[in-house]
């Protein structure tokens, strides 16, 4: 009799920590779902992990649109050889944006977070406070934005795939005929 309880016992505390396990395995793959979006290119698909912890209005701004559709098909209009590709203009002249009022900048010191290879940062005018849906993807670090502007995400696979986006010429980077974004959407909307 003695046995049978501890038997007992012990599948209920090991059904217990599976369970347990199980709910907090769910809970980080939704956080994850949620945090996560993906770019899809001609060459196939980006993941970027993004950073509510950083730029919480950014964020919520990249994924509304993103879930809208707003990217799809715009233009990678500036494209800086060991710079960066710049989109998110749906006009692809790097002066549109969406109907949406522009978001407050939302910078990062630099101890927090830097612009290194794979970070997704927000593009604006002269104004710190006019980021509006255009983004922009690193391809190298570039100390000099650091503090300067809104980091919302990082890429975590395909950076490979963002190395192949068309590049623009001279010293503005402005790119004809460019690469587009296929589709843009959350994880958990794609």
């Amino acid at each position: 009799m003695q046995r049978r309880i501890l038997i007992a016992t012990s599948i209920a505390t090991a059904t217990g920590v599976m369970m347990s396990d199980a709910t907090t395995n769910e809970a980080e793959a939704q956080a994850n779902a949620d945090n996560t979006l993906y770019l899809d290119l001609k060459d196939g698909r980006v993941t970027i992990e993004l950073r509510p912890d950083l730029a919480p209005k950014h964020v919520e701004r990249i994924k509304t649109l993103s879930a809208q559709g707003f990217y799809d098909n715009t233009p990678f209009h500036r494209v800086i050889e060991g710079f960066m590709a710049q989109g998110g203009d749906p006009t692809g002249t790097g002066t549109g944006g969406s109907q949406l009022p522009n978001v407050p900048a939302e910078f990062s010191p630099p101890a927090k977070a830097r612009f290194l290879r794979g970070t997704c940062g927000m593009a604006r005018a002269g104004d710190p406070n006019s980021a509006n849906s255009q983004f922009f993807i690193m391809f190298g670090p570039y100390p000099s934005l650091d503090g300067q502007y809104t980091i919302w995400g990082r890429v975590t696979s395909g950076m490979e795939l963002v190395d192949k986006i068309k590049r623009g010429s001279g010293s503005s980077g402005q790119v004809q005929n460019p690469d587009r974004i296929v589709k843009m959407r959350p994880a958990g909307a794609a």
